[in-house]
C-alpha cells in the first residue's frame, strides 16, 4: 500500500484525502490526483493513462473513493499529460475522468509494499506481484509481420533500460528474452504491454518472467545483442543461444494466454503503423495524446519501414494553396507541400517524422477549412517530389525544409506541451510593446472574422484573442502566424484551450 509523503508524514493519509478532495487548482507536481473513476478500474487502467507522456513511477489507487494517484518521473512529464487532458478529456474503461495535480510532490511507499516504491501491476485482476527476474521472456503470436530485435528495443525502452536481447524461434514461434537493469521495469513493461498487439490485429505479445536473471550474449547482430558491451562480435548472424535459455522457456505457453488487462486508449503509442480500422482483437490507431508523447520524442517509434510521415488532406477548397502548410504545421514541422495537378482538392503533406502527421492527423481530420470539411489521412508515398528542375507546376508545390515557421525542431521542444486541437480561441506570442488591443482586433477582423472577445498577458508580449468560431480561427492563423508587425517583430499564433 502506497502512502502519500508531501515531507510532512504526520496525519492520516485519509484525512489528506479529503482536503485534497477540496482543492480545485494545486500548483504542478509529478503527482497527479485522478477522480470519477470506474468501479472495475484496474491499476493497469490508470498507469496507462500515465505512459504516453512519461515513466510512471508509482501508483495509489483508492477503489472504495473510486479516486486514484498516479506518480510520473517528472514534473515536466506531468505538466504534459494535464496540459493535454486539459484539452481532450480522458477516459477510462468508456468513462470520463477528471485529472488534476495533486498537492504532494511523491507518493512514498511504506515497508509493506514490495519492489522499492514503483507498484505497477503484474497479474491480471490489478493486484501486485513481486517483480520475479529483470528478464522478460516475449512470444509474438499472430506474427503476420516480421518484428525485428530494433523493434522490440524501441518499444520496450520506454519503459526502462534494455540491456540484452535474444531473439530465436522455437515451436514455430518467434520468442525473445529481453532484459532490463532492473527488476521494477520489467514488471511495468509487462503490465502494460502483455497481450497488446504491435501491428493492427496481429503480431501479439505474449509476455512472462524468464526464470533467468541474466542472459550471456555471444555475439551482436540482427538476432542478439547485447547494448552494455558493443564490441562483441557480429558471429555468422546466428547467435548461440545456451542451453539454460532454451530450458528457461516452458513448452507449456498457455499461462501467456489468459486474461489480457484493459489498456485505456491513450496506451495505444504502440501503434505507430495502424491507420486502418480496428480487426478483432486489435487496438484503435494512435491516439492524440499519445502522439504528443512521442512527436516530443518521449517515444522513439521511427524507423520502420511502414512508416510514412506524409499526409493526404482531400476535400480542400480548390482555391487553397500551399500556405494550409501553416495550419499543419501546428502539430509538427511541415517539410513539402505539394497540391495535386489533376486533383486541386487534394494535397500531399510530408511531415518530419511520422509521429507528427499521426499528430495534425488526430487534430485536422473532420475540420472545416474554405468552407469545406477537410480529410485528413495518411498517404502511401514516402515522401513529396519536388518538380524537377526547370519545370514550372504552376505554384503547387512548396518546399519549406529551411522554414522558420517550424516550432519543433529541437528534440523534446516545450513546444509539445502546448498543442491544443483547434479552437476559437488563438494564442498570439512576441507581439510588440507599441501594439494596442485596437490594432490586433483590426488585424484579425481584416482577415474575414468577427472578434469576440480579446485579452493581454501582463507582460503584453502575449494576448488571447477569441473568434465567433473555429473555421475563422483556422483561417486566422494561416494569414496572420507570422505575420511581420514591424521592426522585425513575427507574430506567433497557434489555438489555445482558453475560453475568454
Amino acid at each position: 500500500m502506497s502512502s502519500i509523503s508531501d515531507g510532512t508524514s504526520n496525519g492520516s493519509d485519509s484525512k489528506k484525502l479529503r482536503v485534497e478532495d477540496r482543492v480545485g487548482d494545486a500548483p504542478p507536481s509529478r503527482v497527479l490526483h485522478i477522480r470519477k473513476l470506474p468501479n472495475e478500474v484496474s491499476e493497469a487502467d490508470v498507469i496507462a493513462l500515465g505512459l504516453p507522456f512519461g515513466k510512471v513511477t508509482n501508483i495509489l489507487t483508492l477503489k472504495g473513493k473510486n479516486q486514484a494517484f498516479l506518480e510520473l518521473s517528472t514534473e515536466e512529464a506531468a505538466i504534459t499529460m494535464v496540459n493535454y487532458y486539459s484539452a481532450v478529456t480522458p477516459h477510462v474503461r468508456n468513462v470520463p475522468v477528471f485529472i488534476q495535480y495533486s498537492n504532494h510532490k511523491e507518493l512514498k511507499t511504506d515497508n509493506a509494499n514490495q519492489s522499492g516504491g514503483t507498484p505497477t501491476s503484474g497479474s491480471s485482476d490489478g493486484t501486485l506481484t513481486s517483480p520475479s527476474s529483470p528478464v522478460l521472456r516475449i512470444i509474438i503470436d499472430n506474427m503476420f509481420y516480421p518484428v525485428t530485435l530494433d523493434v522490440l528495443q524501441q518499444i520496450f525502452s520506454k519503459f526502462g533500460t534494455v540491456m540484452k536481447i535474444i531473439t530465436f524461434t522455437k515451436n514455430n514461434q518467434f520468442q525473445a528474452l529481453l532484459q532490463y537493469s532492473d527488476a521494477a521495469s520489467a514488471q511495468q513493461a509487462k503490465v502494460a504491454l502483455d497481450g497488446q498487439n504491435i501491428y493492427n490485429a496481429c503480431c501479439t505479445l505474449r509476455i512472462d518472467y524468464s526464470k533467468l536473471v541474466n542472459l550471456n550474449v555471444k555475439y551482436n547482430n540482427d538476432k542478439s545483442r547485447d547494448y552494455t558491451r558493443p564490441e562483441l562480435p557480429s558471429g555468422d548472424g546466428q547467435p548461440a543461444v545456451d542451453p539454460s535459455v532454451a530450458a528457461a522457456f516452458s513448452k507449456d505457453s498457455n499461462s501467456l494466454l489468459g486474461k489480457i488487462p484493459g489498456i485505456s486508449l491513450s496506451f495505444f503509442f504502440l501503434l505507430f503503423l495502424c491507420l486502418c480500422g480496428p480487426g478483432p482483437g486489435a487496438l484503435s490507431p494512435l491516439s492524440a495524446a499519445a502522439a504528443a508523447a512521442a512527436a516530443a520524442g518521449r517515444v522513439a517509434l521511427s524507423g520502420h519501414s511502414g512508416s510514412s510521415g506524409v499526409l493526404l488532406v482531400s476535400n480542400l477548397n480548390e482555391e487553397v494553396s500551399p500556405s494550409l502548410g501553416i495550419t499543419i504545421g501546428v502539430y509538427g514541422d511541415v517539410q513539402r507541400v505539394k497540391i495535386l495537378y489533376n486533383k486541386k482538392d487534394s494535397a500531399l503533406i510530408q511531415m518530419a517524422d511520422s509521429n507528427q502527421a499521426q499528430l495534425a492527423m488526430s487534430h485536422l481530420n473532420g475540420q472545416k477549412m474554405y468552407s469545406k470539411i477537410i480529410r485528413v489521412t495518411m498517404s502511401k508515398h514516402q515522401t513529396v517530389q519536388l518538380p524537377r528542375d526547370g519545370l514550372d507546376d504552376q505554384g503547387l508545390t512548396k518546399d519549406f525544409t529551411n522554414s522558420p515557421l517550424h516550432r519543433f525542431k529541437k528534440p523534446g521542444s516545450k513546444n509539445f506541451q502546448n498543442i491544443f486541437p483547434p479552437s476559437a480561441t488563438l494564442h498570439l506570442s512576441n507581439i510588440p510593446q507599441d501594439i494596442t488591443e485596437d490594432d490586433l482586433r483590426v488585424l484579425f477582423t481584416n482577415s474575414g472574422g468577427t472578434v469576440k472577445a480579446f485579452k493581454f498577458f501582463q507582460d503584453r508580449k502575449m494576448a488571447l484573442l477569441q473568434m465567433s468560431t473555429i473555421e475563422e480561427a483556422i483561417q486566422c492563423l494561416i494569414d496572420l502566424h507570422n505575420y511581420n508587425m514591424g521592426n522585425n517583430h513575427h507574430l506567433r499564433v497557434s489555438f489555445s484551450k482558453s475560453i475568454i
